[in-house]
């Protein structure tokens, strides 16, 4: 049975293990994230991390983050994560995952919730899970690291 709970800094270590599995999978070379999962959980006014577990094991994580813009209407949240296991896949966890971080953004007054899809079309199945949970494509994004 999938149990979902609210991630905590001292999470850090499981968060920054799901995260790290999640970059490599996008192709990304991760460096250590212990420091920065347990500095980004301890920011409750501004993070919240889920964790869904399966008999104690971590098997799914998600992270948000809050922002406000005129766009948005005011306040909003940003999915940063969104991490299942591959042999937990299609078994529902990251809608419950997702249905959880809408909760949350709801309890918080968020008026809508973003999230960056990976390159298309290498993960089209991504778009298309987010798709069926309601969000819609609004473009690229683009970063300018500081």
């Amino acid at each position: 049975m999938i149990l979902l709970r609210r991630a905590t800094p001292d999470d850090a270590p499981v968060v920054a293990e799901l995260v790290t599995l999640l970059l490599t999978e996008l192709g990304g070379a991760p460096a250590e994230l212990e420091a920065v999962a347990q500095d980004v959980l301890a920011k409750e006014d501004r993070t919240a991390g889920f964790l869904a577990l399966d008999e104690g094991r971590a098997v799914g994580v998600i992270m948000l983050s809050e922002g406000c813009a005129i766009f948005a209407r005011g306040v909003f949240g940003q999915i940063t994560e969104l991490y299942v296991r591959p042999d937990l896949r299609s078994a529902g966890i990251a809608g419950r995952l997702l249905a959880q971080a809408v909760a949350y953004g709801r309890e918080r007054g968020w008026r809508r919730i973003d999230v960056g899809a990976p390159r298309q079309p290498d993960w089209a199945r991504t778009v298309s899970f987010y798709k069926s949970n309601g969000f819609i494509e609004v473009g690229p994004r683009l970063k300018l690291t500081l």
